[in-house]
């Protein structure tokens, strides 16, 4: 830094530096922004979950449903289907394709542990490929 006199102009020289402290202010700004937002980003609620893995799918043509009412009864289409048939009825119905996407649609008031043993029923019939049928609410939290 080096001092210059100027001598009776009132012209000001063009400073070519870079002035930081603007660019180190908003830094240190989002920073402290990040430091109190990320541990709000997190959520602390202990659940108990069953485990499973799922893939996002396209819809096909002609879906398969698998419903499960609040009774725990299981419709493959409108027909009922008993826990124990429903690898071969689904073989009938796919052909056999185990690519086929199943769309499962579940009753409002059927327990989550349900919903996962028939999702393993589908897993050990060799259907990997689920989806879950859900409605959209519009208004509802």
């Amino acid at each position: 830094m080096g001092m210059h006199m100027n001598e009776g102009g009132d012209d000001l020289q063009e400073a070519h530096d870079i002035n930081v402290t603007p660019f180190i202010d908003v830094m240190l700004v989002l920073l402290i922004i990040f430091m109190v937002a990320a541990p709000l980003a997190t959520v602390d609620v202990k659940v108990d979950l069953p485990a499973s893995t799922a893939q996002p799918t396209k819809r096909p043509d002609q879906p398969i449903y698998l419903s499960i009412k609040k009774d725990h009864s299981l419709y493959l289409g409108n027909d009922r289907v008993e826990p124990d048939l429903l690898g071969s009825t689904l073989d009938q119905q796919t052909k056999g394709d185990k690519e086929e996407t199943i769309f499962v649609r579940g009753d409002e008031e059927v327990d989550y542990g349900q919903l996962m043993e028939v999702m393993d029923l589908l897993r050990t019939a060799g259907y990997l490929k689920i989806g879950l049928v859900g409605l959209e609410t519009v208004g509802k939290p």
